[in-house]
């Protein structure tokens, strides 16, 4: 599932790209939805949303580490949600990391093309909506304690209330116990036996 999201995130960022350095390189942005979505072609030799423009070489070693890390990382994988968290980061990491390589000014050098503009806002493009909510999900999933293999910290072992459970039934295995001996008190029927009347006839 996690090649399967990154392929998909991949596919989706270099096929907008095409289409937008196509249609809107050089064109005057279009504006749509009273202005609250811009769509513009720009160039980014920065990291996401423009951070960092200058460090285009640094950031190309820092996407490849990022790349390489999912990837090791989604060996010990068994878990759906972990698998479509690393899949968004690694497609958007991947689709950046295409353009640093193949596009200008030079390999390794190139500048991402970004094209989706929200109201104060940089502009971005789809790789960074992907690491983003790649980003925000593997927050919630360490939050909860989901583990990559599938398994969960902390979990339901201490919120069930099985162990009060369990610990209330053992004072009530045990009051039985003195029941017992009382069962045992018609045991001295022997001196009531000397009692009766057929005894003293």
């Amino acid at each position: 599932m996690l090649a399967v999201v990154a392929v998909l995130a991949l596919a989706a960022d270099i096929v907008t790209k095409i289409v937008v350095v196509a249609t809107l390189q050089g064109e005057e942005p279009i504006r749509l939805l009273g202005g609250l979505l811009t769509l513009r072609e720009t160039r980014n030799s920065g990291a996401a949303f423009s951070i960092g423009t200058g460090y285009t070489i640094v950031f190309t070693v820092i996407a490849s580490g990022v790349v390489v890390a999912i990837i090791w990382a989604g060996r010990n994988l068994r878990s759906l949600p972990w698998a479509i968290c690393l899949g968004l980061m690694l497609g958007g990491a991947l689709g950046n990391l295409v353009d640093r390589v193949f596009r200008a000014p030079a390999p390794l050098e190139g500048h991402v093309v970004d094209w989706i503009q929200v109201p104060n806002w940089p502009v971005f493009n789809l790789a960074d909506s992907a690491v983003v909510c790649g980003g925000v999900l593997a927050v919630v999933l360490a939050a909860r304690g989901l583990q990559l293999d599938g398994t969960r910290i902390g979990g339901d072992e201490d919120g069930d209330g099985e162990g009060g459970a369990a610990g209330g039934g053992a004072p009530a295995a045990s009051d039985p116990g003195p029941a017992e001996p009382e069962q045992a008190e018609p045991k001295p029927a022997g001196e009531r036996d000397a009692r009766t009347p057929g005894d003293e006839s």
